[in-house]
């Protein structure tokens, strides 16, 4: 593990409310020097100048499809993409097949981010069994597990029985760990394809009403206070959920929020190409939505920006509209579309973007090992320069699919460096060598497919 002292950076560590030029030097897998003019004799030296070095990025929803799809995505192509994009750690949802309803696959989707060693995946157990809605999760077991499960979510689907939830959080709470829901009332979205609204009628498509995030919302939030549970909204999509967390927040219910940079860039208009690439779920919304989750990050109704990192295979998205599944892919992308689209237009500045992304969600997850950069902390950084322009092109993604509707689009703020427990996994927007051979192994669950 080498010595690496990083020169003439902007530092912004929102944890201490640091923002300053400074170098910071690494070494044994920790941060060991924060300060100016600091030098360090056999030390990989690193001129940063006009970069910004923060915490590394922190992302609470991320699909990786292994076990069962690795086709798509596998723990190590996910964690790679999420090195490139500049994330240290990531939150990985429960709905793969098997799903990860027991301790046994959560420790194996946790010793698979371990070998590859590119960031720390944190599994996300599922409330119900397959995901089933009927029958609850050994939660405890999974919490106790090696893999230290802290989110329990049936995300994709949301549990529909109030009572099964209910009881899901009373369990939860014993271990003051998170309820995360995809809020949806399934028989008002059921057979939906998109927003439900003009550019449905429009085009002649089955539409998934806002009314369906916002009733379920409202059920989960009135459970939240009732149990006292800490209580997460998967990707916040619909002006009355913004107002209703508002409401709660206010309230004194623990709730956190986040949101996904496609629902606070795009909205239901995108869907007039017919193009698969834009169907996602909870589907992208009507301007004024998409205008209120805005308002929401602005003024923090809306805690934290994940991707929800969604691979699909390109025969699955290239199909019929009404037959390709939702989800876009994002880890790559998530920096240059905030810097572009909401630091840029001053919805926030940036400091204030690094703290969505760093230090807010690792106090969510509690993750001591994360979201700060402090002498004798661990050395999890991100070094990103805020001014650098590219062109987003797919086909250069480290991810395994290219399930993106940015492609082409011009955009600013590129991840440079990335280092993880200490190790430079990243350099100059790469991946370093020596971990590229994580990248074309076979899986912890066995080959790929």
């Amino acid at each position: 593990m080498a010595e690496i002292l990083f020169t003439g950076g902007r530092l912004i560590d929102p944890l201490s409310g640091t923002d300053t030029t400074a170098d910071v030097r690494v070494s044994g897998g920790r941060v060991v020097e924060v300060g100016s003019g600091i030098t360090a004799t056999g030390a990989e030296t690193i001129d940063i100048s006009g970069a910004v070095i923060c915490p590394g990025f922190i992302d609470l929803h991320v699909h990786l499809r292994e076990p069962g799809r690795e086709d798509e995505e596998t723990v190590a192509t996910g964690s790679a993409a999420a090195a490139r994009g500049g994330f240290t750690a990531v939150g990985a949802m429960p709905n793969t097949d098997p799903v990860c309803d027991n301790a046994a696959v959560a420790d194996k989707v946790a010793a698979a981010a371990r070998r590859a060693g590119l960031c720390e995946v944190i599994p996300a157990g599922s409330l119900t069994k397959g995901l089933e809605g009927r029958y609850i999760t050994p939660i405890g077991e999974m919490v106790t597990c090696s893999a230290g499960v802290r989110m329990f979510t049936d995300d994709g689907k949301g549990v529909q029985d109030s009572r099964i939830l209910r009881r899901a959080m009373e369990y939860i709470k014993g271990f003051d760990a998170i309820c995360a829901e995809h809020c949806d009332d399934a028989a008002l979205s059921e057979g939906g394809q998109m927003h439900e609204g003009y550019y449905s009628d429009l085009l002649g498509l089955k539409g998934m009403p806002a009314a369906a995030e916002d009733i379920a919302l409202a059920r989960d939030l009135v459970l939240a206070r009732l149990t006292g549970v800490r209580y997460h909204a998967l990707h916040v999509s619909t002006q009355g959920s913004v107002e209703l967390i508002r409401q709660a927040k206010a309230q004194g219910v623990r709730v956190t929020a986040e949101v996904t940079p496609h629902h606070l860039i795009l909205t239901d208009a995108e869907l007039q190409s017919f193009d698969p690439v834009n169907k996602v779920n909870p589907p992208l919304r009507s301007s004024s939505d998409m205008e209120a989750c805005r308002v929401g990050l602005a003024d923090g109704t809306l805690d934290a920006i994940a991707t929800d990192h969604a691979p699909h295979s390109r025969e699955e998205k290239e199909s019929e509209f009404e037959l390709a599944p939702p989800g876009m892919i994002g880890l790559e992308t998530a920096l240059a579309l905030m810097i572009s689209e909401i630091v840029d237009p001053g919805i926030l500045t940036l400091a204030e973007l690094v703290r969505r992304l760093t230090s807010v969600p690792a106090g969510i997850l509690r993750l001591a090992g994360q979201g700060a950069v402090a002498e004798g902390s661990p050395a999890n950084l991100t070094v990103f320069d805020p001014s650098a322009e590219w062109v987003v092109d797919p086909a250069t993604f480290v991810s395994k699919s290219r399930n993106t509707p940015f492609k082409g689009r011009k955009v600013k703020g590129k991840v440079l460096h990335t280092v993880f427990g200490g190790s430079l996994v990243v350099r100059n927007g790469d991946i370093v060598p020596e971990y590229e051979a994580a990248l074309s192994v076979g899986t912890s669950f066995g080959a790929a497919q």
